[in-house]
């Protein structure tokens, strides 16, 4: 059985193909199917709103009443579903699926991943190589990191698998962000984690990787010090 189904973290009906996720054990055996998957399935098509001058390259797919903002640059294959905003500046890489009514924001980049629908991902964000559930929320400079400085291959911090680790064979895996689940500005999430669905990372926190179970809160506390400004 595995540790970490995609029931744990995903309502797979808010993506915008369930059937990606159909037969795998661990949430993220999804990421390596994202290609393959568009590969075959993906009908470019622009039915939405392209408001000044954006890049397109490869196949991409624009649903009705998205609308896509002045400098962004699309690297197809991705998918982007009706209603969703893409916001000036924004990078989105192969290998990309984002739902319907998904906010991004202003200078954002995204590749090989999965965005459900309604999540919001608004300023200044990285998304590599992960899993965003529905109306989960990214503040703004939140960075999900997906590759060790050491070239080795991503685990998962467990204490239930054997030598503390789930070894997931991927060489670019970033995190799962579970459905309604809110993460504070400049949060750094290193590779190969996992939070739960209705979690609160704060701001300013840098999580070492592994998974937060579900409606739980992550504080960040510090000290400060305040003094007379003499000169």
């Amino acid at each position: 059985m595995p540790l970490h189904p995609v029931s744990d973290y995903l309502d797979v009906i808010h993506t915008p193909f369930p059937r990606l996720f159909e037969g795998i054990g661990e949430v993220w055996e999804a990421l390596p199917r994202i290609g393959p998957f568009l590969k075959e399935w993906l009908e470019p098509s622009v039915e939405g709103d392209i408001r000044g001058d954006i890049h397109i390259e490869g196949p991409v797919f624009i649903g009705p009443g998205a609308q896509i903002m002045h400098g962004a640059v699309l690297l197809g294959p991705v998918y982007i579903g009706a209603g969703t905003f893409v916001g000036p500046g924004c990078y989105l890489r192969p290998n990309t699926i984002v739902g319907e009514n998904v906010i991004i924001g202003n200078a954002c980049e995204l590749k090989n991943c999965i965005v459900a629908d309604s999540a919001e991902i608004p300023h200044w964000n990285y998304v590599g190589d992960s899993l965003i559930g529905h109306k989960a929320h990214l503040g703004a400079g939140v960075i999900l990191s997906n590759w060790r400085h050491d070239h080795g291959s991503i685990p998962v911090l467990d204490g239930r698998a054997e030598g503390g680790k789930i070894r997931t064979g991927l060489p670019k895996f970033g995190a799962v962000i579970g459905d309604y689940a809110d993460l504070g500005c400049h949060a750094v999430l290193n590779p190969g984690s996992l939070i739960g669905r209705r979690s609160v990372v704060y701001g300013g926190v840098v999580w070492r990787g592994g998974a937060l179970p579900g409606d739980r809160i992550v504080k960040l506390r510090q000290d400060v010090e305040i003094t007379e400004r003499r000169a």
